[in-house]
């Protein structure tokens, strides 16, 4: 092997085969792929040029955490350092079903400190995966719609199953919504979220057919009714399942990310604070973990009076 060729290629890693079960047998999506292949190639040759390691049976619990430690020392989120760890996880967990290691040096490696207790931290790339991983089934559209709108508009659960279909305006791209106290509001939403709902409409149509009721709901389940809160979690859930534990995620997550996004983007609080349907500013200051050290780093280097030199 030439000293210039990455380690990653080496076949004794197994990472081709490693792939292979993923698309085959785990059915993942294209995106979840690319971050797998990325992410392990990444380890592997850094356990080759930093560490010496030749093939796995060479790492340890310690070189796992050396790797960590370099992701960290790279300014990365905990988040990334989590996606990072599970995705190494999962790939001596095959070479152990594969009978190349007797156990995973990555099992005794604790996820970065601070992770599990923010959870709802999502960020556009952790969604894409999500979205791209619901099959092209009738059942697979319908949730896939569902998770674009949840995302979309920054919807709560309850709001999401409560639309009817007549709360929709696809040709302008607006959801009315019921929020807390019985208050109303409309919020926008992107061309892949009517595109995913659109999608989604003829099976919509044929479930409901011969369904006699006053209300119309827009999210249904196969007998034709309305799709409960619980309904949305175990479609998220199936979700996650199928990004091979990526990450990990809840409905509330895309609300955050929503209101955290837009923030990024450079829209004004106060349009985040209606779109979220706060009564107050300071919901959505909380909301989306605005602190007053983030604020002053922004000024610092956004206003034209704001460095102190």
């Amino acid at each position: 092997m030439s000293e210039s060729m990455p380690l990653s290629r080496s076949p004794s890693w197994l990472l081709d085969g490693f792939l292979e079960h993923l698309e085959w047998e785990r059915n993942l999506s294209p995106a979840t792929l690319r971050a797998y292949r990325r992410e392990i190639r990444t380890f592997i040759d850094f356990s080759g040029s930093e560490l010496g390691l030749r093939m796995p049976l060479d790492v340890s619990p310690v070189a796992v955490r050396a790797y960590l430690a370099h992701l960290h020392s790279k300014h990365l989120a905990p988040s990334s350092i989590a996606r990072a760890l599970a995705s190494i996880r999962t790939y001596f967990r095959f070479l152990v079903a594969e009978n190349t290691l007797v156990a995973s040096p990555a099992e005794a490696v604790p996820f970065p400190h601070g992770v599990q207790q923010t959870p709802e931290v999502a960020d556009r790339y952790t969604i894409e995966e999500l979205l791209e991983g619901f099959p092209d089934t009738a059942a697979g559209r319908r949730d896939r719609a569902a998770v674009e709108l949840l995302y979309a508009a920054g919807l709560r659960v309850g709001e999401l199953v409560a639309l009817d279909l007549a709360d929709l305006n696809l040709d302008r791209r607006l959801a009315r919504i019921r929020g807390k106290g019985r208050k109303e509001r409309l919020v926008p939403f992107g061309r892949p979220a009517a595109t995913a709902i659109a999608a989604y409409l003829p099976s919509r149509k044929r479930w409901r057919r011969g369904i006699a009721s006053e209300d119309d709901p827009l999210f249904v389940n196969q007998r034709g009714g309305r799709l409960s809160d619980r309904s949305i979690r175990r479609i998220i859930d199936e979700g996650v399942r199928r990004t091979a534990d990526l990450n990990h995620l809840h409905p509330h997550a895309l609300r955050h990310a929503f209101a955290t996004h837009l923030l990024e983007a450079g829209m004004d609080l106060r349009v985040i604070q209606e779109l979220l349907g706060h009564s107050s500013l300071a919901t959505t200051q909380i909301y989306t973990k605005i602190d007053l050290a983030h604020l002053m780093e922004v000024h610092r280097r956004s206003h034209p009076r704001g460095k102190s030199d």
